[in-house]
């Protein structure tokens, strides 16, 4: 006789599909699993991407989004959702409608995804209110990078200090725990701010040089919201995720193709 092995908790991701699989859906299912984490995804945007340049975006019919988010929540027991990219007003308006009609049953983590790490748009710029309005007051936790914290506040932390009464700031603005990522700021150490209800924290530590970069913010927040569905604390589940990325740049893949290297985070 067998037996069925026991269901893991599971997770969704509602983000773009990355057809090299550093960033988006496919990071973030790679992550889900290393923390034995069961993923489903809910696609709105199809990109097409290497590390370092994105050359088109074909986002889904907002329909179609709808029913991806409902079918997996009738037939499963989502205890964490984190969003990536939403791409458009009309994405982003299916999305916090989906969520708000079931907020209470799930952790949400909201990585407001607006521009790619080679500078790419990700984000069509009427998209930003509707993030602001509909979006982030349903979240438990916000998790921008520098760029992003800029666009929701209009200036771009320099420096810990800075990072520190941004996290604050938006806290205040939207109501839920901020994990501000300063990955992109220079110096030895890459530093993250949580600002929860606890207090604010930095995590550090050590800053990898020559490391690609592309994904890492997807893969941060990921990794934050298995934790949590895996019933850690916040502050836990922060710590870990933040342990994950470093080992995971650590380990990176690196492969050679016509005089050109493209890199790729080892996920655990």
């Amino acid at each position: 006789m067998t037996s069925r092995a026991s269901a893991p908790p599971v997770a969704l991701t509602i983000a773009g599909s990355d057809n090299s699989c550093g960033a988006g859906a496919q990071a973030d299912l790679k992550t889900f699993s290393a923390f034995g984490v069961y993923g489903l995804t809910a696609i709105t945007c199809v990109v097409a991407e290497v590390p370092g340049r994105v050359e088109h975006v074909q986002a889904v019919k907002p329909d179609v989004l709808r029913s991806q988010i409902a079918m997996l929540f009738d037939a499963y027991p989502v205890v964490a959702v984190k969003t990536g990219m939403l791409y458009s007003r009309a994405l982003l308006r299916v999305v916090s409608e989906e969520l708000a009609d079931r907020l209470g049953r799930f952790h949400l983590v909201v990585d407001p995804v607006m521009v790619a790490s080679s500078g790419d748009a990700l984000l069509q710029p009427d998209a930003v209110r509707a993030y602001e309005q509909e979006l982030l007051p349903l979240a438990d936790l916000i998790t921008p990078n520098l760029d992003e914290a800029a666009v929701l506040l209009g200036s771009r932390p320099r420096n810990r200090r800075e990072m520190a009464s941004a996290a604050a700031a938006l806290r205040a603005k939207y109501g839920a725990a901020v994990l501000l990522k300063g990955g992109h700021m220079r110096g030895r150490e890459a530093a993250d701010i949580l600002c929860a209800a606890s207090g604010t924290e930095e995590f550090v530590l050590p800053r990898l040089p020559g490391r690609e970069t592309h994904g890492t913010g997807c893969t941060l927040s990921a990794a934050v919201a298995a934790g949590l569905a895996r019933g850690r604390t916040l502050r836990a589940a922060v710590a870990d995720a933040k342990k994950y990325l470093h080992k995971a740049l650590a380990r990176q893949l690196e492969w050679t193709r016509g005089g050109r290297t493209t890199a790729a985070l080892k996920h655990l």
